[in-house]
């Protein structure tokens, strides 16, 4: 069944409360090289046949409409998620990506 995927990331002006206290717990678990760390929603929306430009389009105005707060978060991708929805380990892209 195909999968769209929807991910949803704070305003980056907007501080990170979350993402700051786990930036913290990276530290002290002794990691380093980690400079932010930004924490944001994935949404799965399951659809009954082949998706279509036309529905990752509503997807995204859906989103933008409910999915998000847009006072204070961004959509920032829209894609056909599922079997697969493999992200690229180096440049961390997932297949179908819109923006």
């Amino acid at each position: 069944m195909p999968v769209i995927v929807v991910d949803v990331m704070p305003k980056p002006e907007l501080l990170d409360p979350a993402g700051k206290a786990t930036l913290g717990a990276i530290g002290r678990l002794g990691r380093a090289g980690y400079r932010g760390v930004r924490i944001g929603k994935r949404f799965e929306l399951s659809v009954d046949g082949p998706v279509t430009e036309a529905m990752l389009a509503d997807a995204r105005a859906l989103a933008e409409e409910l999915l998000a707060n847009t006072v204070i978060e961004d959509v920032v991708a829209v894609y056909v998620g599922g079997a697969e929805d493999d992200l690229d380990e180096f440049t961390g892209v997932a297949a179908g990506e819109t923006h």
